[in-house]
């Protein structure tokens, strides 16, 4: 098994995204599914070794269900056209994203908080009203910089919260609603032989980042 055939599934399924064709089918999604799972359980054991801090999480609890759900987007085909994974997960929830998408459309790694609920943001809110500048120190580095784009979806306030002034030093900040950030992959990326290695170095250059929204929301 490769990425070569994970792609190839998944480019048979855009083309045929229906139930009969996923149950004709359903050995060979097993397949590449499980051959996945597989591939994450290995990238998990190498994020522990290079961060004490993470949460081991075996593939079979990182990859998302394919299915979309119809329930609150009756508009979207049964199946999503990709693969998607959550790595370094906690039990209570309360850390931002490590978060590697493979499809069709677009692959790319992602971290942070994406539009979190009130509880959470309101907690990145205090945290940068308290040492922003920390914070933009991180996102300025050069590195981090030429490693990610931020990921903006134009959903971020007009005027200040609430409790900040709107001439607070780090108001540009304080407005958003999303803190999180993305790698893009192109499918040559994965089906190289270093795959793993350039996921480890991408984890390693958001750390930091991700460890300044996760302490704001735990302490």
């Amino acid at each position: 098994m490769s990425f070569y055939k994970l792609y190839d599934f998944l480019r048979d399924l855009q083309k045929n995204n229906s139930k009969d064709w996923m149950d004709e089918n359903r050995s060979q999604y097993l397949e590449v599914r499980n051959w996945y799972i597989q591939w994450l359980d290995e990238l998990s054991i190498e994020l522990a070794k290079v961060d004490p801090d993470y949460h081991d999480t075996p593939g079979r609890k990182a990859i998302n269900r394919i299915n979309n759900n119809l329930m609150f987007h009756p508009d979207k085909p049964i199946y999503k056209d990709h693969f998607g994974a959550g790595m370094d997960l906690t039990v209570n929830g309360k850390q931002g994203d490590f978060y590697i998408q493979l499809g069709t459309q677009e692959s790319f790694i992602a971290g942070g908080f994406y539009k979190p609920k009130k509880e959470i943001l309101d907690s990145i809110r205090d945290a940068i009203d308290y040492n922003g500048a920390v914070y933009k120190k991180i996102i300025s580095k050069n590195s981090f910089k030429n490693t990610f784009k931020v990921i903006n979806d134009g959903d971020s306030l007009k005027t200040a919260p609430k409790e900040y002034s709107q001439d607070h030093e780090h108001i540009d900040l304080l407005r958003l609603k999303t803190f999180a950030v993305q790698h893009d992959l192109t499918q040559k990326d994965v089906q190289a032989d270093d795959f793993k290695a350039k996921c480890i170095e991408v984890y390693k250059e958001m750390k930091p980042f991700r460890a300044y929204l996760n302490k704001a929301v735990t302490v």
